[in-house]
């Protein structure tokens, strides 16, 4: 049992079920026993690998996005540049080190870093020595009066849900109670609730539906920063147009495990719903794209036959199969979708359709 484990399990015997949203929150933020803050999850070592650490390519096309942005914006003096959830802050330098041959938009970026895992900020100062940078708990504080350049990879995935299974009369909320003596999953009895109205057209009894309360507020905040003061903001996750389903799953060690197994010791993520995600934002979006595509539009495979050259063997063997991870259809290419954000009175960023 690990100790979260055991947390979780008095708290419920004292107080009752929680929801999903709550376990997940606890399991992965907790200070003491949460999984973002006892280590470093992301990489080869660790239980999942992001697109920035399997191939430079990654960064190198958003950045060339953001920065054709940026032109296409008429070069403002000043502007954020800002990711969601960081990581290691490998993609962040992997940006950075390629807008610096894009002339003045280096010198007019200000970097800014939404964090809330000290130890993964620990690994972002680390990866950026050398670069100023401030870091934010939360979206509020990146600042309100200039033009955001936004990267968010794997961010909205790990932000906690709720389920509702539908039933005849209302819908009844997926929680975590006890059952002979051990974490179970349960339902609460059936309510309406209107928040979910909207999908009595599109599901019937039993179907499940997933909401994620923390993810639109913080778009709305970014979407409202770049309609006042222009911008762009890339966004790539695993997820579809709209969420139907349990998606809700665990991952230790690059394998999927049940995810009340070992509270704290594995990454808790769930689809994300970008229909809900981009619902009335205050500044224009693109088309829902897969990752392949964009990465298409954007050059990948141009960049990539390019760094192929003089490359021997095995490294280019890893440097195939990276690309082909990172684009193929059945791979990250089609499973991870994208989608940006943009000024209304403006074009939608390179790589992507309005």
């Amino acid at each position: 049992m690990t100790p979260l484990c055991a947390h979780l399990k008095a708290q419920i015997a004292r107080t009752g079920p929680i929801s999903v949203a709550e376990f997940m929150a606890t399991c992965l933020l907790h200070p003491e026993h949460g999984y973002y803050s006892t280590g470093h999850p992301i990489g080869r070592r660790g239980d999942f690998v992001t697109a920035p650490e399997i191939s430079q390519m990654f960064g190198e096309m958003l950045g060339l996005a953001l920065a054709q942005s940026w032109m296409d914006q008429g070069a403002p003096e000043a502007c954020a540049l800002v990711e969601l959830g960081p990581g290691k802050g490998t993609l962040m330098a992997d940006v950075l080190r390629t807008i610096r041959a894009v002339p003045g938009f280096a010198e007019a970026v200000q970097v800014h870093l939404v964090e809330a895992s000290p130890s993964l900020k620990a690994a972002q100062h680390q990866a950026l020595q050398g670069t100023p940078a401030q870091w934010h708990d939360t979206v509020d504080t990146l600042p309100g009066d200039l033009p955001v350049f936004l990267i968010a990879n794997e961010f909205f995935d790990a932000l906690p849900i709720r389920q509702f299974q539908r039933a005849e009369n209302g819908w009844r909320e997926r929680q975590i109670g006890l059952h002979e003596a051990e974490l179970s999953f349960g339902l609460s009895a059936p309510a309406p609730l209107a928040a979910l109205d909207h999908r009595l057209d599109d599901t019937k009894p039993g179907d499940l539906v997933e909401t994620c309360p923390a993810a639109h507020p913080i778009l709305q905040t970014i979407g409202a920063r770049i309609e006042a003061n222009g911008g762009a903001a890339l966004i790539f996750d695993y997820g579809d147009w709209r969420s139907l389903g349990d998606t809700l799953q665990a991952i230790r060690k690059h394998e999927t495990v049940h995810p009340l197994s070992a509270p704290g010791d594995t990454d808790l993520t769930a689809h994300v719903d970008f229909e809900a995600l981009v619902r009335d934002l205050p500044c224009a979006h693109s088309r829902l794209s897969t990752q392949g595509v964009v990465l298409e539009r954007l050059g990948i495979t141009q960049r990539a036959q390019s760094l192929a050259e003089g490359l021997d063997a095995e490294a280019l063997e890893n440097h195939i199969a990276a690309h082909r991870r990172l684009t193929h259809p059945g791979e990250m290419g089609t499973v991870f979708k994208s989608i940006a954000l943009f000024p209304s009175r403006g074009a939608p960023p390179p790589g992507y359709e309005q």
